[in-house]
């Protein structure tokens, strides 16, 4: 390969590479069955953010999470409404929407039974919101 033809490839993958470092990454609630968690990142006024984590379950090739009182206040008073960034699987999402479930509380109830031994606790404590999570479009 000449030092010319070099040069021309470098120069493509210099204009494309942040194209490609830059990509979105795949929502694949498939993929998120086994994980423990995921970190909700709200921001409060006047407050920077703050990412917490809360338990998740994938049904029908969804992610839903139940939220306990002190949660439930963080996500009411983000800036941001109900899209908010969200980690999961190692992938950080920019624009997670946040919708509530009320027609999914006893299936994610159930759920988060069957997954977490120690839910056999954590389920008498109140959970205000039960919500589904999707990228904002």
């Amino acid at each position: 390969m000449s030092i010319r033809a070099l040069l021309r490839t470098a120069a493509v993958a210099a204009v494309l590479w942040p194209t490609v470092a830059t990509a979105a990454p795949a929502w694949t609630p498939a993929q998120w069955t086994k994980d423990e968690t995921l970190k909700l990142c709200t921001t409060e006024p006047g407050k920077e953010m703050y990412c917490f984590p809360v338990w998740l379950v994938v049904l029908d090739d969804n992610v839903y999470v139940r939220l306990g009182s002190k949660a439930t206040s963080r996500v009411q008073a983000n800036t941001t409404g109900m899209v908010l960034p969200v980690e999961i699987g190692g992938q950080r999402f920019d624009k997670v929407q946040l919708i509530d479930a009320p027609d999914k509380v006893d299936a994610v109830n159930k759920a988060m039974a069957d997954k977490y031994t120690s839910d056999l606790f954590i389920r008498w404590m109140s959970h205000p919101m039960t919500l589904r999570l999707q990228p904002a479009s």
